[in-house]
């Protein structure tokens, strides 16, 4: 299983802070997005490309699509502003 943990505008434009998916779905965080994207219209334009958020896998923010696999802890932050 890989755990998904959804923060800020995410987890309340989605209605969830974390969940658990089957490993076998996804090879990599692109795939992982394809996947989230595909459930309906509001995770497709949650989770769009014109959106700006950061992916961190196992604590590490990345920056490339990145491999995933069974046990891996994948969060998708918005973006932080601050003053």
């Amino acid at each position: 299983m890989i755990t998904i943990r959804y923060f800020g505008f995410l987890k309340e434009a989605l209605g969830i802070s974390e969940e658990q998916i089957d490993a076998q779905c996804c090879k990599n965080t692109a795939e992982l997005l394809d996947y989230l994207r595909n459930r309906n219209t509001q995770w497709a334009d949650v989770l769009s490309d014109a959106n700006i958020f950061k992916l961190v896998v196992n604590l590490n923010v990345i920056h490339d699509v990145t491999p995933i696999s069974s046990g891996d802890e994948v969060g998708i932050l918005p973006p932080v502003t601050g003053g």
